[in-house]
């Protein structure tokens, strides 16, 4: 493409967003509100399926051993414990640190446990850590197997129902981007398309006199990349904005949510929109005049 041919292409894209002044605002409004509401969203799937992951990795096996073991065979366990595929920290729990535990637990109730008196009814156990979630369940079946141990926890009803909540928010939120991405696309399409109607007999006229399709393409393809990029500058803005008040707002009422950090996780997002902005800014005009390229 010569240069000339370019300048002429950006100056007629220029002009056409002048020229229909209203219908180019409504093109850029639309883009922008549509990437807005991609974006809010994004950002909560984004979100959640952090919150998954890290609840996820949280999740541990709990061996209670027998209270008859020696400390040799302690260790032994332990050792073995370590051997297993996918364990990335074994850490043993002393009967008395497991009571300390259990009071900090009852707080204002600990008087509860008067009766025990000094007794201590908790067994030793080892708190283990696993590389990846899958792997817990398997884990504590061979460690429930192990000579010594009186048996291995690790809350299967709820991991399971985890587990299970964790994929369908994954795939849910897959199904959702794309669903909003197509209906972001479909709105704009249908705005450009209005448009690309108004100027449809200056369509015609230049297919009469001899312009190549994409000759006709290229300045709506431009209009539509300048209209898109611009929309989401726009989106952008108070997108950042809103994720800057949602964490703030979080961090001080419930500080334990487990959020992604406002940087680098917005200027991913940013970028993420400003493509998405040109690239259904460029693919709504190119379907749009498709139809009236047929003279």
């Amino acid at each position: 493409m010569k240069i000339s041919t370019a300048e002429y292409f950006v100056t007629e894209s220029l002009n056409s967003i002048r020229r229909n002044g209203l219908m180019s605002l409504a093109s850029l409004m639309t883009v922008a509100l549509s990437l807005l509401i991609l974006g809010v969203f994004i950002i909560l799937v984004m979100n959640l399926n952090h919150m998954a992951s890290v609840l996820e990795s949280q999740v541990q096996v709990t061996v209670y051993l027998q209270d008859t073991l020696k400390e040799p065979e302690v260790r032994e366990i332990g050792t073995r414990i370590t051997k297993l595929p996918g364990v990335t920290r074994v850490n043993f729990v002393a009967k008395e640190e497991a009571m300390n535990r259990f009071k900090q637990r009852l707080g204002e109730q600990q008087g509860l446990l008067a009766e025990l008196g000094e007794a201590n009814p908790l067994p030793n156990s080892f708190e283990v850590k696993l590389d990846r979630p899958e792997r817990v369940k398997p884990v504590a079946l061979a460690i429930a197997q192990l000579k010594g141990v009186e048996a291995a926890r690790y809350g299967q009803e709820v991991v399971e129902q985890l587990f299970s909540l964790t994929r369908m928010v994954r795939i849910f939120g897959v199904v959702l981007i794309l669903f909003l991405g197509l209906a972001a696309l479909f709105i704009i399409v249908n705005t450009i398309r209005l448009t690309v109607f108004a100027r449809r007999r200056e369509i015609g006229i230049m297919k009469y006199v001899g312009a190549t399709d994409w000759f006709i393409r290229w300045p709506f393809i431009i209009e539509g990349v300048l209209l898109g990029f611009l929309g989401a500058c726009i989106a952008v803005l108070p997108l950042t904005q809103f994720y800057s008040i949602l964490t703030g707002q979080i961090y001080e009422s419930l500080a334990f949510l487990p959020l992604l950090p406002k940087y680098p996780f917005m200027g991913y997002v940013n970028v993420f929109l400003l493509f998405a902005g040109v690239a259904i800014g460029a693919l709504g005009s190119m379907i749009s005049v498709k139809k009236f390229l047929k003279v």
